[in-house]
């Protein structure tokens, strides 16, 4: 498999398969491929899966893309503006994602669910109770919104974020939330009440923006709908 990112913020990527080779992707993902190119709609994992994919906002089935009787392309793009994150995954090697950031993955990637070990990282983590976990072996590709910061910590090493940033994270990684100031930061800083606290080792992968923020900015320019008075 070889792979190919284009654009700047608006990105899509470009994947070229061989014979025999065969990707997985979201639902809706897919832009454009080659006349050749099969898509299969696959309940990967069985119906258990399934549920556990549709609980982290991604849907109950994923799309496998393989070319016919030569080599093609697929390409895909995420639903909002921002950055396409490829993560290379061996075996052993386990990456922890927020909702809704799965793209496309190989074959040999085995998606998941895990939890937030504490109540109150699932209450104002800003990623809920329930993130996807990544293992096996291969390539999966994140989609970002917004640019995208790339960390990694050492052991002990902490780093705050503004809730809702958090792209992924490596296992290694311990996940949590700690108010964001004193008082008055809280009242006027306009942070919020928590921030998420990532501690090393590990990497760590942010974006610049969420699609609530981009919602809540586009909320006071949309049209009024007109009141109707009764009779």
């Amino acid at each position: 498999m070889k792979y190919e990112i284009i654009g700047d913020n608006l990105q899509m990527v470009k994947v070229e398969l061989d014979t025999g080779e065969g990707l997985l992707a979201e639902a809706g993902a897919m832009v454009n491929m080659s006349g050749h190119m099969q898509m299969e709609s696959q309940l990967k994992g069985g119906i258990l899966s399934g549920i556990k994919r549709v609980l982290t906002g991604e849907s109950l089935f994923l799309t496998k893309f393989s070319p016919a009787a030569s080599p093609g392309f697929v390409s895909f793009a995420g639903n909002v503006p921002g950055k396409i994150f490829p993560v290379r995954l061996a075996a052993g090697n386990e990456f922890v994602t927020q909702r809704d950031s799965f793209l496309c993955c190989e074959e040999g990637v085995v998606l998941d669910i895990t939890f937030t070990k504490k109540i109150r990282s699932g209450l104002f983590g800003g990623e809920g109770f329930i993130l996807q976990n990544m293992s096996g072996a291969g390539t999966v590709f994140l989609h970002c919104c917004g640019d995208i910061v790339e960390i990694t910590l050492k052991e002990g090493e902490m780093v705050k974020v503004q809730t809702g940033l958090v792209v992924g994270f490596e296992s290694t990684v311990s996940y949590d939330i700690a108010l964001a100031g004193g008082i008055s930061s809280i009242i006027f800083g306009g942070e919020g009440l928590f921030v998420t606290t990532l501690t090393g080792p590990g990497k760590v992968v942010l974006q610049s923006m969420d699609i609530a923020k981009i919602a809540a900015s586009i909320i006071p320019f949309l049209p009024k709908p007109k009141e109707t008075s009764g009779k």
